[in-house]
């Protein structure tokens, strides 16, 4: 049954690759109607030691399975051979958390970016932040398997969609450019909409008109850029530094 279910879900469902996207999937509310796992005692007992705050919900969720069956479910094995599928959140419901204002917490944009993985790491710093959400623009689906392995589930933890640049979000925008003045001087409001061109290319031309302030990273002379996930990582900070955004707990340094 089990089987059937997954694969009469799979074409429509978010693919939650691990135990650690399954983990934050319930953490934030997700609805998950199948989920799987190599060793279901080790999947709780890995529960219990890291997120005891999901570990009933995940044991009533799990089914054990043999791993040939796993490993034909998932077009890569994660080391902790779990797996599930979620259902993804409403568009309209989280195109109505990017529009409402006034927003606590900036909105990302990332411009045609082009890397999967870059892209699930940016969502996974948003959520680590608190932002309102991640836009992108382009032909990259922020949904695809290989984004959400990358944000370890964390889409669910913040409003994950693919805008045009017209579509974006209100509030004043700040594009990260080489050419912008130094983000050091530059207090970032909790509504703004902070946005990242693609490492190769940079911004779009259409988006840099759209941008109401140019600003920019420090860096030293001579070194061309920085990793998109790193340049995120940085403005948000500097935002958070700036608005006393309140951070609870630690995280934890894993996969």
């Amino acid at each position: 049954m089990t089987v059937t279910s997954w694969n009469r879900l799979a074409g429509t469902s978010v693919l939650l690759d691990g135990f650690h996207a399954l983990k934050h999937a319930v953490r934030f509310g997700a609805e998950v109607p199948v989920a799987v796992a190599v060793d279901r005692a080790a999947a709780l007992a890995l529960a219990e030691e890291l997120a005891p705050d999901v570990r009933d919900p995940l044991d009533a969720l799990l089914t054990e399975v043999p791993e040939s069956t796993y490993t034909s479910l998932v077009p890569r094995p994660h080391p902790t051979a779990v797996a599930a599928l979620a259902v993804r959140p409403s568009r309209a419901a989280n195109l109505d958390k990017l529009a409402h204002i006034p927003r606590t917490a900036p909105v990302v944009v990332l411009d045609h970016p082009r890397n999967l993985g870059n892209a699930g790491a940016v969502i996974r710093l948003a959520a680590g932040f608190g932002a309102t959400g991640v836009v992108t623009t382009g032909t990259l689906d922020p949904w695809h398997p290989t984004v959400v392995r990358g944000g370890a589930g964390l889409h669910f933890a913040t409003a994950v969609e693919r805008l045009t640049v017209p579509e974006l979000p209100p509030g004043p925008l700040y594009a990260l450019d080489p050419e912008g003045d130094d983000i050091r001087g530059i207090k970032l409001p909790d509504d703004a909409v902070l946005a990242f061109g693609s490492e190769r290319s940079g911004l779009s031309a259409e988006l840099r008109a759209r941008a109401d302030h140019l600003v920019a990273l420090p860096m030293r002379p001579q070194v061309s850029s920085y990793n998109l996930a790193t340049s995120v990582a940085m403005t948000l900070y500097h935002w958070s530094a700036g608005t006393g955004a309140p951070f609870q707990g630690r995280g934890e340094l894993r996969d």
